[in-house]
């Protein structure tokens, strides 16, 4: 196991490993088709189990990853937000991404935008990281706000169809997003 970075906090969040009383918080988030619009399709109980098993697998190797995120004052899971490195081949990977998906009854108070700002930095001070990128299908306004008030800038000419998605799926074309790390590195 590669030691890693197990807990950021924030002014209202904790961003922490995985727990076994987050799995159904996180089951019922997947099947929300609010919380899901911008993906491919709700996520059954077995999807859902399988992606937490890969979070943890991904910290295991890598030391960071998608943490659990807590509300602070009440210990209540909401999502989860952090990096981690896409399963596919692009033109940008190898990479680190940088995401978040957080439960709809949590959105528009600035959850995601503080817990990725905690993201970044842990991206660039700790892991010593050159450039992240985030990405999304183009109608997600609500995810290309927060990569936009972190920073990241927009090239139309990233932009890439999903090596995952069937060529004739809807959401296969996606945007990207890039933040290059503001400290050289000698």
């Amino acid at each position: 196991m590669t030691a890693g970075i197990s807990e950021l906090q924030t002014e209202r969040l904790i961003l922490r490993r995985w727990r076994a009383d987050d799995r159904e918080p996180f089951v019922r988030m997947n099947q929300d088709p609010a919380v899901m619009e911008h993906y491919p399709a709700l996520l059954s109980r077995a999807e859902t189990e399988a992606a937490m098993d890969r979070i943890e697998d991904h910290f295991a190797q890598r030391g960071f990853g998608l943490w659990a995120a807590e509300l602070r004052e009440t210990g209540t899971f909401i999502g989860y937000v952090g990096l981690t490195v896409p399963r596919f081949e692009a033109p940008f990977t190898p990479c680190v991404e940088i995401g978040w998906r957080l439960a709809h009854e949590y959105w528009g108070r600035g959850l995601a935008t503080e817990g990725a700002r905690a993201a970044v930095r842990c991206a660039f001070q700790n892991l010593g990281l050159g450039e992240i990128v985030s990405f999304t299908v183009p109608a997600n306004e609500r995810s290309r706000r927060v990569m936009e008030k972190l920073g990241m800038t927009h090239d139309a000419a990233d932009d890439f169809d999903h090596p995952l998605l069937a060529e004739e799926h809807p959401m296969r074309r996606h945007v990207l997003y890039r933040l290059k790390n503001a400290v050289s590195r000698t």
